[in-house]
């Protein structure tokens, strides 16, 4: 099954009750529990069910196969990400470079404590990778708010350094999920050394006012 469908298609009843919301709701959240503990491998459908407390007959329902659900929660937590990313966008006027780089990398590590399946869901041996309009929504995203504080970047240069912060994101999450949970602090710590002083050197010390003309004119 392609990405496309998979996303396109993730559910075979569309919820139209709050009844149905609510049990599709129940569905994904457990689902989200058994991946992110079992592993995506591991987790199964009946294992889903019994963790939302419904039968397996009324879980395919609503989703033809595990590979649905992981479409549905990827999409799901791909939509907070970005609405935490236009919140951080908000509050960025008032840091300076080094602050800002710490601040991504927490909000990033915050959200793999709180959405671990996520994670798991990224690196699961299946044809389910980022929505494209997601991935590039993100980026632009984080190129934009790059832009605002050093209106000097060119776009492809806020580009890049939107890539090579996300990258740095992506370091922060595995080597996250490899390590023991004692060792994560100094992780988080480690790679907000890291991007602090990357952005640092490319958006500069001060801060920059909202100005995103440049970055939209180029």
């Amino acid at each position: 099954m392609s990405t496309a469908s998979l996303f396109n298609a993730p559910a075979r009843r569309i919820p139209v009750q709050d009844r149905s919301e609510r049990r599709v709701e129940s569905f994904l959240s457990r689902a989200g529990e058994v991946i992110a503990e079992l592993g995506y491998e591991a987790a199964t459908m009946t294992e889903i069910a019994v963790r939302a407390n419904a039968s397996i007959g009324s879980l395919y329902q609503y989703f033809p196969n595990k590979e649905a659900i992981a479409a549905a929660l990827f999409q799901r937590y791909q939509s907070i990400l970005v609405a935490r990313w236009a919140a951080l966008a908000d509050d960025a006027d008032h840091m300076d470079a080094a602050e800002l780089g710490a601040r991504i990398i927490e909000q990033f590590a915050r959200f793999s404590e709180e959405q671990p399946a996520f994670f798991t869901i990224l690196n699961a041996p299946v044809d389910l990778k980022k929505d494209p309009a997601s991935r590039r929504r993100i980026r632009e995203q984080f190129a934009e708010l790059f832009a605002r504080k050093n209106p000097s970047l060119s776009r492809e240069d806020a580009l890049l350094t939107a890539s090579v912060a996300l990258q740095t994101v992506k370091g922060l999450i595995g080597l996250s999920n490899e390590a023991r949970p004692k060792d994560r602090p100094r992780i988080v710590a480690e790679h907000k050394t890291v991007l602090s002083a990357y952005l640092l050197q490319r958006l500069g010390p001060s801060l920059a006012g909202a100005n995103t003309r440049a970055y939209r004119k180029q």
